[in-house]
């Protein structure tokens, strides 16, 4: 049995939900670390988990746009049809 060929909506719903999980997850642990830093070192201070959590946030949309745009990541070659063919 062959696979079936995914379709091109397939493919850009599964990596919304990567990137949905991965902000998740990335502003989850940001937060969480402003959190016990904000108790230990910061008398109780809302930046350190404002700071924190923007830190997991832009981790997250760093990572989703290189997702979504290979081209921006340094190293990447594109290949185009003609090229492969030489």
């Amino acid at each position: 049995m062959s696979e079936k060929a995914s379709s091109s909506e397939n493919i850009v719903s599964q990596k919304y939900d990567r990137c949905l999980a991965d902000l998740l997850v990335k502003a989850g642990v940001g937060f969480s670390v402003g959190v016990v830093a904000s108790v230990i070192a910061f008398r109780r201070r809302t930046w350190p988990i404002a700071l924190s959590t923007g830190f997991g946030i832009g981790a997250a949309y760093a990572d989703c746009d290189r997702s979504f745009n290979p081209a921006r990541v340094s190293g990447t070659r594109i290949i185009s049809q003609t090229d492969e063919n030489k």
